[in-house]
């Protein structure tokens, strides 16, 4: 199946034996609008964080992070820097899980382009390179080909899922930590300092969940060097 016909947003169901096989049925603009605005005041909060475990094309996660770019235009167009730096920020808060390939290349995509055709209408010309590639790094990280069940990568290694939190510091730079998504849930709805997701989560400080990896500080336009 082309990709651009995967991202139809008025389309609810690709295959039948993808309904029976895996029990997709995306969920229509509408509804999703209608749902987001029960937590509106999230939704347009730039650094609130939201996880799909089963995010499909992002049908959720488009309609949030058209949101929250709409609150950071709104703030900081005039300023080029400001608007880049808190659409990054924008962007990393925004997770998901899928069990099939081709959902999640598809999400990345139009996460993306939405970022991107925004930017460009904004800047035209001044659009730098190192700011899309950073946006596009982080999506790599944080939509995930995966089991939000069994916790794991669907890939022949099975691997822990693990989630990278993207941290501001000090203005323009960013602290990575990376957390398996299986320790951010024994956590037990904690909401304490060192969650990935905090402000999922009510307050429970008997578990703090570690970080499997910590990266060097970094400035937000230089994310995809960092590795």
């Amino acid at each position: 199946m082309l990709l651009a016909e995967k991202l139809n947003m008025n389309k609810q169901v690709v295959s039948r034996q993808r309904v029976i096989d895996h029990g997709e049925v995306y969920t229509s603009k509408r509804e999703v609008n209608v749902m987001l605005d029960f937590v509106k005041q999230e939704t347009e909060r730039i650094e609130s964080r939201f996880l799909e475990p089963a995010c499909g094309t992002g049908n959720f996660l488009i309609e949030i992070l058209r949101r929250k770019l709409n609150i950071v235009a709104r703030r900081y167009k005039k300023n080029q820097i400001e608007f880049e730096r808190y659409a990054v920020l924008a962007v990393s808060s925004i997770y998901g899980i899928d069990i099939l390939e081709d959902n999640i290349e598809a999400c990345r995509i139009r996460l993306f382009d939405l970022f991107e055709a925004g930017y460009k209408k904004l800047y035209k010309q001044n659009i730098k390179e190192e700011c899309l590639a950073s946006i596009k790094y982080i999506l790599s990280c944080n939509i995930i080909l995966g089991d939000a069940l069994t916790l794991t990568t669907v890939d022949s290694n099975h691997e822990p899922i693990v989630f990278s939190e993207w941290s501001p510091v000090n203005g323009n730079m960013i602290k990575r930590r990376d957390f398996t998504f299986e320790n951010l849930l024994k956590a037990e709805q904690s909401k304490s300092p060192g969650n990935l997701f905090e402000d999922m989560y009510d307050s429970d400080p008997a578990f703090l969940p570690k970080p499997v990896k910590e990266y060097p500080l970094v400035h937000f336009l230089r994310i995809s060097d960092a590795e």
